[in-house]
């Protein structure tokens, strides 16, 4: 159908909560499911640092991976994007936390109806009424289809639409296609000086880009260069992408997205703040302001789904964006901790769409507040070794390099302009080539550490394609007789049977259970009308239309749509089982004991153990993991029943029950209870009673990354076995000691490190007396270097603290302006350096003369003028060092 030109009306007014709420609603009305936005942290994705898009977390779709309910999604997406930090505040749009609004087609929908669509929700009065007049798109030259359908069926007119050759979306092996951007024409005001970029797709602000369709129709397959011989894809997909702040920029006549009801509340704090600066009076300040307005957004938005600061990866992230922030704070007369009053601003803007925020904010204020001050130290001393390096650079070349630049960024959270701006103040410049090489090379090593993985898999059609039914019967049913081969796959083809080798086999019905929410898949064997064994079962996972796909060692024939008898190994799922009762028992102690903010991050389950991570700011202490394994006990001897009901999503949140917040659940969920202890959503196989499981042990807890934790525990016989283990040491130890009984060995051990504490006191003590002796004859050695006397010499000591016993001799009469001793520790070495006060008044300092001789032996070092000291790994280097102090004295005179 032809849509016509609409006649020009009043656009709307809208809020940023309103211009999500009306896009989601609008798709929804052409029955798209609405996806909830998904946290920040990517899961089961290397390839990310963080979700960086609204079609991030639908990736699995679109892969074929999983294929969804509904093929129609519309999403509000947040996400976090980190690789143009520095322009953010510089210009108009450029945000590190934005919202990615988005429609999206899992191979049903195409062109003909999203960009109708499009034009529908853009202009019609029940919408967002945007004018027509002032709406242009830009087309890739070679899409014809799109071009026609703007100008014939929407009814665009010929100057509204614009070829663009860059407007193909390819990101290299994968799906990829033609895009259409569409554009709002601000007015002329917003012209660019050069009069040849003012068009829909230049560089100007005049026409600002609000929506990018893009329509996913081929395969880019290795080795292919052109997008021409790109084959198309079994399965077309659509995928689109609206800035929620540049379209809310629109509705509320924003020169730029920060004069938005999503940034100007923060501002208006921000300016509270300040020692009376005013948004809008300085485009200096106005830099300051957006700068922090944006990084509370990102690190409130971060850190409230589980990343905490650190120094790497995504705490790395909010550890500079929070640092940026405050250096810009100070800019405006911010010298407080003050971040941390910004959060709820944050929480109450988004709470309409994201209530979590507002809910958690006391805690997301709290770690910014422990961070900031953190900071505050760490800023003081960045200050000053800036002034240290202009010292020194202003007497040399008057150029910081790019390396001190980027080391001032890195380490102390200096942006590049902060630094430029001191050294201006002072007449000097910056290495800016050099700092963008420094920071080429981190960006690259970043890259290489998240792996090679590419963003989007390429389609795999026989298991997206596969539709056969299979239904699961393992939470009541561990053998199932008479189950129909439905299919096999060998090597990606669907096969009518298998003779040897590995195959995937999906049955009518089957009791093993396929891997999934940290539960491994059952093991067992598959037997036919005979009673043979046919087949091993090795593995099992989910297909992505739901089927259990069972990977399995052939020993003898298999045919497809013959009968067999399914067996799951009884033992090994028993034993998985009560490890995943237990996992639940961990999870609802950890909750009890450390608080709700101890969210899960991951589990295994296996037959043999558990591993449970969890997102905590610090090591669980012992006494906290001893009251943690108490409290699973005395539950497990409560001897709690285990019991599981299907019901709606509603009910069972009434009911209490916990959900895994990166788990998708749909309208009917499955909840286990323990008693009235726990109660999960879980779709996983438990034991009976929690006396089943025998007893609980935790193993260990460690740190896996930024603010996550990880407890591996036993039960049952592998819990018995540790016990037993440790009770075998125990009596190994108390023999070893000479302990009579057990309950003497800790006054044993007690008395055996009483005695190795006054041995190794006799030893320092018999150390320190030898460098005495050893220095005093050594210092007669007087040399002369230019005006300054020199004593070099090497001591037999056995660490640091015997060359400083040999400098208090030495400084007890001074025989020389300065001391160099160095000790031989075989594979290492010590150096020292001490500096009389008359040398020291001269210029001479130890930690100067330290820095030069310490490369001679493969080290660094430094100190305070009167004495410093270095380590070294090339004890072959001491002369040289020796040799080297004596020129630099000479030097100096």
């Amino acid at each position: 159908m032809n849509i016509k030109w609409k006649k020009a009306h009043k656009m709307k007014e809208l809020s940023s909560a309103e211009t999500r709420d009306m896009f989601l609603r609008f798709f929804e009305s052409k029955g798209h499911a609405i996806e909830p936005s998904q946290s920040l942290i990517p899961k089961d994705d290397p390839s990310l640092l963080w979700i960086n898009s609204g079609v991030a977390t639908l990736k699995k779709y679109f892969d074929g991976s999983v294929t969804p309910e509904n093929r129609r999604i519309t999403n509000a997406q947040k996400a976090i994007r980190t690789n143009d930090i520095e322009n953010v505040g510089h210009t108009a749009r450029h945000h590190t936390l934005f919202e990615m609004m988005g429609n999206f087609s899992i191979g049903d929908y195409f062109k003909d109806e999203v960009i109708p669509w499009a034009w529908e929700l853009l202009t019609s009065p029940d919408w967002y009424a945007l004018d027509p007049e002032k709406l242009y798109v830009t087309v890739y030259p070679d899409d014809t289809q799109t071009k026609q359908l703007w100008l014939d069926v929407v009814g665009l007119p010929k100057d509204h639409v614009y070829d663009e050759p860059d407007n193909f979306w390819d990101i290299g092996e994968g799906p990829s296609g033609p895009d259409t951007e569409i554009f709002f024409d601000r007015g002329p005001k917003y012209n660019s000086e050069d009069a040849d970029e003012n068009y829909p797709g230049g560089e100007n602000d005049r026409y600002l880009e609000i929506w990018n369709i893009v329509f996913s129709q081929f395969n880019h397959l290795p080795g292919l260069t052109n997008n021409k011989d790109y084959p198309e894809l079994p399965h077309k997909n659509i995928d689109t992408g609206m800035g929620l702040e540049r379209l809310v920029s629109v509705f509320q006549h924003a020169d730029t997205n920060f004069e938005t009801d999503l940034f100007l509340p923060i501002i208006h704090r921000i300016e509270a703040m300040s020692d009376g600066k005013k948004y809008g009076d300085d485009p200096e300040t106005d830099v300051s302001f957006k700068v922090i307005a944006d990084h509370a957004r990102a690190v409130t938005f971060a850190i409230g789904d589980g990343a905490l600061p650190s120094n790497e990866g995504r705490g790395y992230i909010i550890r500079r964006l929070l640092r940026r922030a405050v250096v810009h704070g100070r800019r405006l007369g911010i010298n407080h901790v003050f971040l941390k009053d910004l959060v709820p601003i944050v929480g109450e803007i988004m709470a309409s769409y994201y209530p979590e925020v507002l809910e958690n904010a006391d805690y997301i204020a709290s770690i910014v507040e422990t961070e900031e001050n953190r900071f505050n130290k760490t800023l003081t001393d960045g200050l000053q070794l800036l002034e240290d390096v202009m010292a020194d650079v202003k007497q040399a070349d008057g150029v910081i390099t790019g390396d001190v630049a980027f080391k001032l960024y890195d380490t102390y959270g200096f942006p590049l302009e902060i630094t430029i701006e001191e050294a201006e103040d002072k007449g000097l410049k910056v290495d800016e080539a050099g700092f963008e090489t420094a920071m080429k090379a981190q960006q690259d090593r970043a890259r290489a550490a998240r792996g090679k993985q590419t963003s989007m898999g390429i389609q795999d059609s026989t298991l997206t394609d596969l539709t056969v039914d299979s239904k699961y019967v393992g939470w009541t049913d561990l053998t199932v007789a008479n189950a129909n081969l439905s299919a096999i796959i060998v090597d990606d083809a669907l096969v009518e049977s298998a003779d040897a080798g590995q195959a995937t086999l999906v049955f009518d019905q089957t009791p093993f259970y396929a891997e999934m929410g940290g539960q491994v898949a059952d093991h067992g064997t598959i037997v036919n009308q005979a009673g043979d064994v046919v087949a091993n079962v090795l593995d099992v996972q989910k297909g992505p239309n739901g089927q259990h796909l069972h990977t399995v060692e052939v020993l003898k024939p298999l045919q497809k749509d013959a009968k067999y008898d399914l067996i799951v190994d009884t033992a090994y799922h028993t034993a998985v089982s009560k490890n995943h009762t237990a996992t639940h028992m961990l999870d609802q102690a950890i909750r009890n004991i450390l608080g709700n903010r101890s969210t899960q991050a991951g589990s295994l389950v296996t037959a043999n153990d558990l591993r449970y991570d969890f997102s905590y700011n610090e090591a669980v202490p012992v006494e906290k993991l001893q009251e943690i394994e108490d409290l699973i006990n005395a539950k497990i001897i409560e001897n709690l029943p285990v019991s599981w009901i299907e019901t709606d999503k509603a009910t069972a949140e009434k009911m209490g029950a916990v959900a895994e917040f990166s788990e998708k659940y749909g309208e009917k969920v499955r909840v286990v209870s323990i008693g009235d202890f726990n109660a999960e959503f879980d779709g996983g196989t438990h034991a009976d009673s929690t006396v089943e499981l025998g007893m609980f042990k935790i193993v260990g807890e460690q740190g896996i990354g930024a603010g996550v934790r990880r407890i591996e525990a036993v039960t049952g016989e592998g819990a018995m076995a540790l016990f037993k283990q440790h009770d075998a040491l125990l009596n190994q130890a108390a023999k070893q000691v000479k302990a009579p009984q057990l309950s003497q060995l800790n006054d044993k051990i007690d008395a055996l490190q009483a005695n190795l504490k006054d041995a190794e006191r006799q030893a320092n003590a018999l150390e320190q007396k030898l460098a005495s002796q050893s220095a005093a004859s050594a210092f007669s050695d007087v040399k002369t270097a230019g005006n300054y006397s020199l004593v070099t010499t090497e001591l037999e000591v056995e660490s640091m603290d015997g060359l400083r016993t040999a400098a208090d001799t030495w400084k007890q009469s001074m025989p020389s302006d300065v001391l160099v001793l160095a000790a031989n520790l075989g594979e290492k070495v010590n150096l020292l350096v001490a500096v009389s006060p008359e040398a020291i008044k001269a210029g001479i300092k130890a930690g100067d003369l330290i820095k030069t001789i310490a490369p001679a032996v493969g080290g660094g070092g430094g100190g305070r003028p009167d004495m410093a000291q270095a380590g070294g790994k090339n004890p072959a280097g001491i002369q040289d060092a020796f040799e080297q102090a004596q020129t630099w004295l000479k030097d100096q005179s």
